[in-house]
């Protein structure tokens, strides 16, 4: 079955390519295969690339273990870290309207988180430049997951489990990814509208850009239908189901939104494209620190920005992000104008340090020539 389903190429695809787009479309489609086919490798693979109108969308492997059937670009999937694009969105959303301002402090919207955090701004919380600890891997937020997988704490709740931590530099002065910079965005989010971040995300980034399909849920449950997402184990036969073993509250908007291939492969275009801010809010977000990388790190040279990463590419340049989470890893860009978008989605959760060797580097890749494929002409 996995053979059959292995040779099986893309969904659909506009009329006539060019030349070169045609061959990029076939490198991609051979390194799809290829990472599939890779021990360890992810059950299925979906890749949409769109070049202006032209749309095409790349799928092998399986959605499901044991089932004949390809992952589809209106299949549910948790998207992982991209969710930090996504409260990126709405945060500088509202710093284009004057609602928020990126020299706003944790401290003039949320007094109550510790004072040693209150001078850090909006600004360095979207650039990772916060010096706040990462809550994901503390000790006492470990044990509170594992004692209790499907019941997640309230957002707020999350920056407790590093509250008696300090800074682990003076904010400003270098990069570090860290999971409770989002968290907090969020909470300025909601402190700013009075509302509540889902309203927020509505309101500034689903119903702009027609999202339908995308949503921040609280609980373990994945919306039909879905990719399954499965469990790095190589002794596990069949492979591990983990698609709703945690709550997506664990990660709320650092990592808890659901979407679907087409609908990232929407916001992106928005997001990078301008659609959500004005062109000075994007100018400051595109000021970059060089060699920083996302996580896990995207194609070529990463370069952070406010809530974005620049890929810069053997083929080109392109802005986004890339998440992994248990169960899956994500890529989604776009050229600087939006016109030009891919997103990679595996239902295996796959990074330098996660997975089987070898697997990770052909992802890389194969994200690699998605962006070639995006930015053929």
């Amino acid at each position: 079955m996995m053979a059959a389903l292995i040779a099986c190429g893309a969904a659909r695809a506009d009329p006539s390519p060019s030349p070169e787009a045609a061959s990029a479309d076939a490198a991609l489609d051979r390194a799809l295969q290829k990472l599939v086919a890779m021990p360890g490798g992810p059950l299925g693979v979906v890749a949409v690339v769109q070049r202006g109108d032209e749309l095409k969308v790349h799928s092998f492997g399986t959605a499901k273990d044991g089932a004949d059937r390809r992952p589809g670009a209106n299949m549910h999937m948790r998207i992982a870290s991209v969710a930090k694009a996504f409260s990126g969105a709405a945060a500088l959303s509202l710093v284009s309207r004057g609602t928020l301002s990126l020299d706003d402090t944790i401290g003039k919207h949320l007094p109550e988180l510790p004072a040693a955090w209150a001078n850090v701004t909006l600004r360095q919380l979207l650039g990772h430049t916060s010096g706040i600890p990462d809550y994901s891997k503390s000790t006492k937020f470990r044990e509170a997951l594992e004692q209790s997988l499907l019941d997640a704490p309230k957002p707020q709740k999350l920056p407790e489990f590093i509250k008696g931590r300090g800074l682990t530099f003076t904010p400003g002065s270098k990069y570090r990814y860290s999971n409770t910079d989002n968290i907090i965005v969020a909470l300025m989010v909601r402190a700013a509208i009075d509302n509540s971040y889902n309203r927020a995300l509505k309101d500034q980034v689903y119903d702009p850009l027609e999202l339908t399909r995308t949503s921040l849920p609280k609980g373990a449950a994945m919306p039909r239908p879905f990719i399954h997402g499965y469990d790095n184990d190589p002794d596990a036969n069949p492979p591990e189901d983990v698609s709703e073993l945690v709550a997506a509250g664990w990660a709320w908007a650092s990592g808890g939104v659901v979407s679907t291939p087409a609908e990232l492969n929407r916001f992106i275009r928005g997001y990078v494209g301008g659609r959500l801010f004005d062109a000075h809010t994007q100018a400051e977000q595109r000021e970059v620190i060089v060699d920083a990388h996302s996580e896990p790190p995207g194609p070529g040279q990463n370069s952070a920005g406010l809530a974005i990463f620049r890929y810069e590419t053997t083929c080109g340049t392109v802005w986004g992000h890339t998440g992994n989470t248990l169960g899956y890893t994500q890529f989604a860009a776009a050229s600087g104008n939006g016109r030009r978008s891919v997103t990679v989605s595996i239902n295996r959760q796959i990074t330098p340090d996660v997975g089987a060797p070898g697997v990770f580097k052909a992802l890389r890749q194969a994200e690699e020539l998605a962006v070639c494929a995006a930015l053929a002409r």
